[in-house]
């Protein structure tokens, strides 16, 4: 991490999982535990939970973001959910393309651009989601597949709306399979990410973007990932269900 250049942020990515009270009561373990962080938090959490982790998040250091939105601000579209939607009710981060939604739902690269923009317009801040899978990689693509995730998804956004976007470099291989790619690989793929940045805005644009790490981050290999140059941060599954283990990885993050 670079913290004189960007921000480093630990977001925990609940996916599919706990009910509100379930909610209420990870939340208050956590609260105390991350209190002193030098670090961005965020908890993303499902839609049913969102109001209860903004009610639970008052007068804390964590923020709350929602795991996707539809690009529409309104319309025929049964089970989505808008960026206004949330915005009206205090979110303020959204994860968009999580290769969960690409693999199971249909995500492309298009619609998660055309997210990105919904989400920009309502006053988002993006956790824009890039990896690639273990075929592309034994192939030796990996560095092509984010480039053009990246690039696809950050068309039409300015460089003055960059500072409202984190990138999350999470390889599809590593995510829930509790492989995690080396510190070196994970340094490598976002140092890539940052210059293909670089390219489409300029220097200043590219060393200011946040570019965390989310494949399989935990408490006990958080330390050595966040050292590295690149790493500023981290999109946390699993380990964000329990309190001790996303607070050892906000620790980490925070020295």
């Amino acid at each position: 991490m670079n913290k004189a250049l960007r921000k480093a942020v630990i977001a925990g990515n609940w996916k599919m999982n706990k009910t509100r009270p379930e909610a209420k009561a990870l939340i208050e373990e956590l609260s105390p535990l991350v209190a002193s962080a030098d670090c961005d938090v965020v908890i993303c959490v499902p839609y049913t939970n969102l109001e209860t982790a903004l009610d639970m998040t008052k007068g804390t250091n964590i923020k709350v973001g929602a795991q996707n939105c539809h690009w529409a601000a309104s319309g025929a579209f049964t089970a989505e959910i808008s960026a206004g939607m949330l915005t009206e009710m205090g979110v303020e981060y959204v994860v968009i393309g999580h290769s969960e939604r690409r693999q199971f739902f249909g995500e492309t690269d298009v619609t998660v651009n055309k997210r990105v923009r919904a989400a920009l317009d309502a006053g988002l801040t993006v956790i824009l989601c890039v990896g690639e899978l273990l075929e592309q990689r034994e192939q030796g693509i990996t560095e092509e597949t984010c480039g053009l995730q990246t690039k696809i998804a950050l068309q039409g956004v300015s460089k003055e709306e960059l500072a409202k976007i984190i990138i999350a470099y999470e390889p599809v291989w590593a995510i829930g399979t509790g492989k995690t790619a080396t510190s070196d690989q994970a340094n490598e793929v976002n140092g890539y990410i940052r210059s293909v940045v670089e390219k489409l805005y300029d220097k200043a644009a590219a060393d200011a973007m946040t570019v965390q790490y989310g494949g399989s981050m935990n408490a006990a290999n958080a330390e050595e990932l966040l050292g590295k140059e690149h790493v500023d941060g981290g999109l946390i599954g699993g380990a964000s269900l329990k309190a001790p283990d996303f607070a050892a990885i906000v620790a980490a993050a925070s020295k």
